[in-house]
């Protein structure tokens, strides 16, 4: 069975909220990262722990907090509207905004070990070759984490994909706007029809096996590479 309109819709919008999540948790998780893994501020504990609370937080609880802090009273509200952008809640953007806060940890932890496990020569090595500290993040450090950079980035696309309570609590279910995969086939159920939510439910669990065999597959050859060398 082919999935019909709205379930491609659903598609297309999760694979644009999935991408351009992604591609905000690189932008932003990438420098935190690199911040954790160089620090030694009191204050490294406390920030690892902000961002891995959404590890451990029910998707509701921050779904709801969420809604309170970009709702009609809420700072971040209050500040959309002062800008004539209106509220981020039941719309595209509040579901970027939610889904990057629910999968920063998938992002940053992957990429704070990977430049841990750069160690310190070869930045040494760079500045003793006059390399200034931009040059010497985006020529060595960057190259040197790329496994993990695509890690990160595989777990942050992914786990946007299966996100389900954050969206479903401030984007709702509206066809077109804030429908994505998995409030598509939460209501596919809702309303018994186990046809389309098993295609759903199928396609999912193969997106989450090539997912999880891709990032073994990587792990591996990254392995055997540091064996060889």
């Amino acid at each position: 069975m082919v999935l019909d309109t709205d379930d491609l819709q659903a598609l297309r919008l999760t694979a644009s909220l999935a991408t351009l999540t992604t591609l905000l948790l690189l932008l932003l998780g990438t420098p935190i990262a690199w911040w954790l893994a160089r620090t030694r501020s009191r204050l490294k504990g406390a920030v690892a722990a902000v961002v891995a609370l959404p590890l451990v937080l029910p998707p509701t609880v921050i779904g709801f907090y969420l809604l309170l802090l970009m709702g009609p009273h809420g700072p971040l509200g209050l500040f959309t509207q002062s800008m004539g952008w209106g509220l981020l809640p039941f719309t595209f953007s509040g579901l970027v905004l939610g889904s990057v806060l629910h999968s920063f940890p998938f992002v940053v932890q992957p990429l704070q070990q990977a430049f841990e496990a750069i160690g310190r020569r070869p930045l040494e090595v760079a500045a003793t070759l006059r390399a200034a500290p931009w040059d010497r993040f985006v020529s060595v450090a960057l190259p040197l984490a790329r496994p993990g950079l695509l890690t990160a980035a595989v777990l942050g696309f992914a786990h946007t994909v299966g996100e389900f309570g954050v969206v479903l609590m401030i984007g709702g279910n509206i066809p077109g706007a804030t429908r994505v995969l998995s409030v598509a086939l939460y209501g596919h159920v809702e309303a018994m029809d186990y046809t389309k939510a098993q295609v759903l439910a199928a396609g999912m669990v193969g997106f989450g096996f090539v997912v999880m065999f891709l990032l073994y597959l990587l792990n591996g050859r990254v392995e055997q590479g540091a064996l060889r060398r």
